[in-house]
């Protein structure tokens, strides 16, 4: 990873567009439709670190190089990140292709390389982002606290979580049915969560491009990874990046059935075929399993 992309809230936040023509223009409509106080600036104005005062972001666009360094200048001294266009020189972040669903916002980035290489995977993503995935967003922010009041423990409310999103509540968000998507929810929360653990076996010799969608989406999801001091690196990377590691000389089957019976969902990356004998240990014990094979290479 060349570039760390991190996310500034923009309620109540002051963003500085300094220059003018389509470029500041393109720059402004970023922020159509957010909470954040625009402020543009030209002339003299943009070479004063005042102007830039108290700004989370600053952006400076004009066709001359004089201006353009003069006003990032500035807004440096006033210590305000800032984005020159067509000068990665003199950027200290570039601008990303963004997908707008309100609460839920993603953003490609090519470190200012190929803005259209961006652009093109913007628009292949967007269309697998649903309209309504930002209402579904603004319900689970709005029970937050009310479901890590009921489930303190994190990987109980991963659980929850995780079938809620895929569930009527979710659904019922994306259509828009705010108050009866919370009421849905509310109902599932005084349920508790369900404490139904899993144990996937994912095929970890590689190449990772040859991974299925489910077994990339079992990393994605998993709770505990125990992998094969041989598995292929690129796999192991497409893993959550906050799920727990356990070594695999530690991973005995008794305690891999005592972390599926607590609800975690364990993703075990195997070198080797898995062994039939553990698949029959695990299901004896009650536990769910799923092998996850690679998809053949053509």
């Amino acid at each position: 990873m060349d570039a760390f992309p991190a996310f500034f809230p923009l309620a109540g936040a002051r963003v500085v567009i300094a220059g003018s023509g389509e470029a500041a223009q393109a720059k402004a409509r970023l922020f159509e439709g957010s909470p954040a106080v625009v402020v543009r600036i030209e002339g003299p104005q943009a070479f004063v670190a005042g102007s830039y005062a108290g700004a989370i972001l600053a952006f400076v666009a004009s066709d001359d190089d004089l201006f353009a360094q003069a006003a990032a200048r500035a807004a440096r001294d006033a210590h305000v990140p800032v984005n020159v266009v067509d000068r990665p020189e003199l950027c200290d972040f570039t601008t990303p292709a963004v997908i707008d669903r309100g609460e839920v916002v993603a953003a490609i980035g090519t470190g200012g390389a190929s803005p259209m290489l961006a652009t093109m995977l913007r628009n292949d993503i967007e269309q697998r982002v649903p309209e309504g995935a930002g209402r579904v967003a603004v319900l689970f922010r709005k029970l937050q606290d009310e479901i890590r009041q009921a489930l303190p423990q994190m990987h109980e409310r991963r659980a929850f979580l995780r079938e809620a999103l895929s569930g009527p509540a979710a659904t019922a968000a994306m259509a828009g049915d705010m108050e009866g998507a919370a009421s849905v929810l509310r109902e599932a929360l005084a349920k508790g969560a369900q404490t139904l653990g899993k144990v996937q076996f994912v095929t970890g010799h590689g190449p990772a491009d040859l991974l299925t969608v489910r077994a990339s989406r079992a990393l994605a999801a998993a709770d505990m990874l125990v992998a094969d001091a041989d598995a292929d690196p690129a796999i192991l990377a497409m893993a959550r990046r906050d799920a727990e590691r356990l070594e695999a000389s530690e991973a005995t089957l008794a305690v891999i059935v005592d972390l599926a019976r607590n609800g975690r969902r364990v993703v075990r990356v195997v070198s080797a075929p898995v062994s039939p004998a553990d698949l029959q240990a695990l299901t004896e014990a009650g536990v769910a399993v799923e092998v996850l094979p690679t998809a053949s290479a053509s």
